[in-house]
């Protein structure tokens, strides 16, 4: 047997991970994104792109991306990148979140391990989390959803939720809520099994809690899932949360005003 079809051999034994990363307009971030995902083995990344005009959609594909269209929204976008993909295992990747390395052995490890005698393998899993900026307060924020993610069984989609593509298809995909849509189906896995943690975080972009600070960002979240859980509609929610104003950034000072001379 040659060198090539022993590799091919081993290669046909790994599983094959799907990273599906729903985009519109991040050009400016989804570059060291995709560059997280290499170098792995058995992995195929699909951007489902959902109408960018900033050169996303062109920068995908220089990198390798197989890129699709979708209509705008992230729960669509990542059920039409689940339906194209190839691969036993489905990775969902923010356009602002990077991969630690090896990411891809870490994954496949999670999906098998068992805890205690006779345990049974995690229906899905996620990493830790890293939020890209230097603030204290963020430590905390980490820390809580750290927490959450290990304690409650509920990480969020910023952490890069995992699963086989067998599960993801027989529990229904995404329910298409305009938000929500990672809460409302880490809800629905949690109560077939066990959601596995990864204690290696990945990185995600620190945009939402600068643009509108770290306090205020928190609490609209925890104000919202809330809301979600006593029936407010997701429709209302996102217009609810759209409405909401930006703070001042916690890491950026009002200039002082220049002296009159």
């Amino acid at each position: 047997m040659t060198l090539k079809k022993i590799a091919e051999e081993r290669l046909s034994n790994i599983e094959k991970i799907s990273i599906i990363i729903p985009a519109l307009n991040e050009v400016k971030t989804l570059k060291e994104t995709l560059i997280s995902t290499h170098p792995s083995t058995n992995v195929e990344v699909i951007v489902v792109d959902g109408g960018s005009v900033d050169g996303t959609v062109g920068l995908a594909q220089s990198l390798g991306a197989n890129v699709l269209s979708a209509p705008a929204g992230r729960a669509c976008q990542m059920n039409v990148g689940a339906k194209a993909a190839t691969g036993e295992i489905l990775l969902f990747l923010h356009a602002d979140t990077r991969l630690p390395p090896e990411f891809d052995a870490m994954v496949r490890t999670a999906l098998k391990s068992r805890v205690g005698r006779g345990g049974k393998t995690p229906v899905a899993g996620a990493f830790a989390l890293q939020i890209n900026a230097p603030l204290r307060r963020l430590r905390l924020i980490e820390w809580g959803v750290n927490w959450r993610s290990h304690f409650l069984q509920l990480p969020y989609g910023d952490q890069a939720i995992f699963l086989k593509a067998k599960t993801f298809h027989e529990i229904g995909s995404f329910l298409e809520l305009p938000i929500m849509e990672d809460f409302e189906l880490m809800c629905r896995l949690r109560g077939k099994g066990r959601i596995a943690l990864i204690p290696v975080p990945v990185v995600t972009s620190a945009r939402r809690w600068l643009k509108r600070g770290v306090f205020q960002t928190t609490l609209i979240n925890q104000i919202i899932i809330l809301a979600y859980l006593l029936g407010v509609s997701p429709e209302r929610l996102v217009r609810w949360y759209r409405r909401q104003p930006d703070a001042c950034p916690d890491w950026q000072t009002k200039p002082k005003p220049t002296p009159s001379r």
